[in-house]
């Protein structure tokens, strides 16, 4: 990329530090600054257009330019632009977003709490945990049980329930308390000769395992996605989450399901617990409940959660937590016009429909000479391309993804798998070029590499 002086890369680069990126790259090569966005497609400040094949990050469900957001934004702006939450406050879109989502919930929920991110909704549940084994008279029930390769955000405590390296590399992380068991991908994981059941009920045992081991009076929760998104999109095998949950039900754990990227449609359901059929105590929501239009996340608990810290916060005299932008009137109400959307125009629907279109052309790529494993469910998936001799693992994702970036599709590298999560506006031709966009940069790649 040629960087003109004074240009808007120009002062990206002299002023702006990234998330997740190379600090040293993006001041040689700098960035790609995007400008506007219409239905599934962002247009950079030079004019070229892109399929967001990630929704952004995972999150732009009703697609860019939504005028309805708009609106709502602008509504609330010039009624009650900002309020908060703490002591007894209220504004009028949070209490309606609260009840719509604890009533939207596909088990039963008490409250709904508000931050502004899946990390901090996360970070909060832990806190919340830590505060109702207190209340409960059990100090040491605290411990954490998270997975290798899930992803659960990047404050100190969510980066920590994060099982992925590079959140923990250089950082200090994990936090004591906080611990990984065995991821669910079958191809990657499992033993020689080893069958699918096999493989879950091996699973399960050395969950079982690490909870014996710690000892049982000192765990207190397990956090999971549904699907694991930023470990690369990993669908876990039939058995799976009825043995993990009958270990948490026979030990009084708690589980937490981590909903920020399968909530609201993306599996197929308006939420991953109903595909899996989970019973969790907390659900976090974020990403897709805003369309990401405005930053917001909701942390929903059941009454056996609830109890025991309010009671806590009785006594106390507060429960001593919150963040100023909790519960924006602003990010609520777009977020209650969002849901609308998704409700009104049957995006849940629309996923169900072009899912088997989208499951089998990435199936049908897992049959390309570079790749080793399509994965996925619903309008979520991610193709692994196959080790290769003279590369490293995590060197051939990112030439691909610079290739269809090329080409005009936006994707995710992740390590070596190329992950999709389109907006859920999507529709059967455009998933079309998508998929036809993503072979066409495979073909390309195989020819620079067998050159």
């Amino acid at each position: 990329m040629t960087v003109q002086p004074n240009s808007m890369e120009a002062r990206d680069k002299a002023y702006h530090m990234h998330s997740y990126t190379n600090a040293r790259a993006l001041e040689r090569d700098g960035a790609l600054v995007m400008e506007r966005g219409e239905g599934i497609y962002v247009y950079d400040n030079n004019g070229k257009k892109y399929i967001e094949g990630m929704s952004g990050l995972w999150s732009v469900a009703v697609g860019f330019g939504e005028n309805r957001l708009v609106e709502a934004a602008t509504r609330q702006m010039s009624k009650l632009p900002y309020y908060h939450t703490f002591t007894s406050r209220a504004n009028g879109p949070s209490i309606e977003l609260a009840e719509k989502l604890v009533q939207m919930a596909p088990v039963p929920m008490s409250k709904a709490f508000f931050t502004n991110s899946g990390s901090e909704a996360n970070d909060t549940a832990i806190k919340m945990i830590w505060y109702r084994s207190n209340a409960m008279g059990k100090p040491e029930k605290k411990k954490i049980i998270s997975r290798i390769k899930g992803y659960h955000g990047v404050t100190a405590v969510s980066a920590s329930l994060t099982g992925l390296p590079n959140n923990h590399r250089s950082f200090d992380l994990p936090l004591p308390g906080i611990f990984h068991t065995s991821c669910p991908h079958y191809r990657a994981f499992k033993l020689e000769g080893e069958s699918e059941a096999a493989f879950v009920e091996r699973c399960a045992k050395e969950l079982e395992d690490l909870i014996l081991r710690e000892g049982p009076e000192t765990v207190a929760a397990f956090i999971g996605e549904p699907v694991m998104g930023a470990g690369g999109v990993i669908v876990p095998p039939a058995g799976y989450w009825p043995a993990i949950q009958a270990i948490l039900k026979k030990y009084d754990i708690l589980f937490i399901a981590d909903e920020v990227i399968c909530g609201f449609g993306r599996t197929g359901n308006m939420f991953g617990t109903q595909t899996f059929d989970l019973q969790p105590d907390f659900m976090t929501l974020s990403k897709q409940i805003s369309s990401s239009y405005q930053p917001i996340s909701a942390l929903l608990i059941n009454e056996n959660v609830y109890a025991p810290i309010a009671d806590e916060s009785a006594k106390i005299g507060t429960f001593g937590h919150g963040v100023t932008a909790a519960g924006h009137p602003v990010a609520a109400a777009v977020a209650l016009e969002n849901i609308a959307i998704i409700e009104e125009r049957d995006l849940v629907g629309n996923v169900r429909a072009l899912a088997p279109k989208f499951q089998s052309r990435l199936k049908e790529l897992e049959g390309h000479p570079l790749a080793i494993e399509a994965r996925g469910i619903g309008l979520i998936g991610a193709l692994e391309l196959a080790p290769r001799e003279g590369f490293a693992t995590g060197q051939l994702g990112p030439k691909l993804f610079s290739i269809m970036v090329e080409k005009g599709l936006i994707s995710r590298a992740i390590g070596d798998s190329l992950a999709l999560c389109p907006p859920l506006i999507i529709n059967e031709s455009q998933l079309d070029v998508l998929f036809d966009t993503f072979e066409a940069s495979l073909d390309v790649l195989k020819k620079q590499l067998d050159a």
